[in-house]
């Protein structure tokens, strides 16, 4: 058997009770089931179960027992998962979120790297452990009503100057949600049309997520519909997973701007492996809420398709901080994805530079929170120590579009055992000692990989030409 990677090994050492602690492992006591159906819930797709559900869960936590349905749609607001049982979403089954915000409750989150109070996801673990979610059926945040409100806003605020608070003030429920809890597995489950991020894990430990299906391009484009969001955490594992959605597939965060800088926490040991995206911004993505930082990340064996638009994303801003240092990233495979390696420090300034307005007067509190102004010094990010091996990229528009500041340029990168096929080489900018090994980057236009305010970067290959 082949050894698994470093950090893989490491966390799958660190994370026994994951395996052994965590509801519905194979080894685990058989656990009293307690059936939804048996409390009120109807499962006709029009009876509001909500309630009902939430007495199941209730009740199956004095026993450290496991909710299950007999199959149909539950139609449901927010449901709240306790310590020590175990939500089975069955074949058959589906649970469908409510399309208004009264199925929700506001409580104290974070969203979009600011800490405010947001709705619930459709199923929250917060607060709690050992808790498992999983089964063969499927969650559905019925997407398109809210997408809808959120791109009549975002049309209404764009000529105000207001791109950036969109996102906050559209409030989109979120799938699923684990916030400040600890040994957590999400396995297997097909999770559809979410309203907002998909599985948002956030300042929790020791999270598995397994087998999940995302499909968020039904009925629509699902706007902000990232498919896992690990979010200042530690001990995660992400794998098999298989992918469409709208925005980043698999990605970091850690907090934005004064307010992340304020938390400052970062997301650490975290394992991604053996997925495939097929529709999405990018495939694997760090930021752009970098503000708490990046630990110690290991990302293999992903396959990324050609509807998604860059392969390995870092994106970042001069008021976010924080940065990355030691992140490893191998044994990819990118067919028809147009950026292999989009690395941009200065992303999409009108989200990611808050500024309120002259014409505004009364505000929300967190608008004050966003726009807080960030000492120049504290806000540059710094990625360092980046390792990248065995990329295979064919179809490809540019090999890469990689810039950052030269205050603050991507130091000690290597890449090694790059295979790309593309139109144009593209360009690096504001580098520092980066080293190619066995690096191949062939080219319709006969074009080299363009060099602007770098240095000590070597081993970078001539032009070959693509067949």
């Amino acid at each position: 058997m082949q050894s698994l990677p470093r950090l893989a090994a490491a966390m799958l050492i660190a994370m026994p009770c994951l395996a052994q602690a965590a509801p519905g492992r194979t080894r685990a006591p058989a656990r009293p089931i307690f059936w939804a159906n048996r409390y009120g819930a109807r499962g006709d797709a029009a009876t509001l179960d909500t309630a009902a559900i939430q007495k199941a869960l209730d009740a199956a936590r004095r026993r450290h027992g496991l909710v299950a349905f007999q199959p149909g749609i539950y139609l449901t607001g927010a449901l709240f998962v306790k310590s020590g049982t175990e939500l089975r979403v069955g074949r058959g089954v589906t649970l469908r979120g409510m399309d208004t915000l009264a199925g929700y409750p506001l409580l104290p989150t974070r969203v979009a790297g600011i800490e405010m109070r947001w709705p619930a996801a459709l199923i929250n673990v917060v607060g709690q452990h050992d808790v498992a979610i999983g089964g063969a059926g499927t969650i559905d945040g019925d997407g398109p009503p809210w997408w809808r409100r959120y791109w009549r806003l975002r049309r209404k605020y764009q000529p105000e100057g207001l791109r950036w608070a969109a996102d906050y003030d559209c409030r989109r429920p979120r799938l699923i949600q684990i916030y400040n809890s600890r040994r957590v597995t999400l396995t297997g489950l097909r999770l559809i049309r979410s309203g907002f991020w998909t599985v948002h894990i956030c300042y929790s430990r020791h999270v598995r997520v397994d087998g999940l299906t995302i499909r968020n391009n039904i009925g629509g484009r699902g706007p902000s519909t990232d498919g896992v969001d690990v979010d200042s955490s530690s001990y995660v594992l992400v794998e098999r997973c298989d992918i469409s959605n709208n925005d980043d597939a698999l990605c970091l965060k850690a907090g934005r701007d004064a307010d992340g800088l304020r938390v400052n926490r970062p997301a650490t040991h975290v394992v991604i492996r053996d997925c495939i995206v097929r529709d999405s911004a990018a495939g694997f993505t760090i930021g752009s809420e970098t503000s708490g930082g990046f630990r110690d990340i290991e990302v293999y064996g992903l396959t990324v398709l050609s509807r998604v638009r860059a392969g390995i994303k870092f994106k970042s801003a001069h008021t976010r901080g924080g940065g990355a240092d030691g992140v490893r990233i191998h044994d990819i495979v990118l067919r028809g994805v147009p950026v292999p390696f989009d690395f941009n420090m200065n992303w999409d300034p009108n989200y990611s530079y808050a500024r309120l307005p002259a014409m505004l007067h009364s505000i929300p509190a967190y608008y004050r929170i966003i726009t807080r102004p960030v000492p120049a010094a504290e806000g540059l990010p710094h990625f360092r120590r980046v390792r990248i091996w065995n990329v295979r990229a064919t179809g490809a528009q540019r090999a890469f579009a990689a810039a950052a500041f030269p205050q603050a340029p991507m130091v000690n990168f290597r890449f090694r055992n790059l295979q790309i096929f593309a139109r144009a080489a593209g360009s690096i900018r504001d580098a520092r000692d980066w080293t190619f090994l066995h690096a191949r980057i062939h080219t319709q236009d006969g074009s080299r990989v363009r060099l602007v305010d770098c240095r000590h970067v070597r081993g970078l290959p001539p032009a070959r030409a693509a067949h």
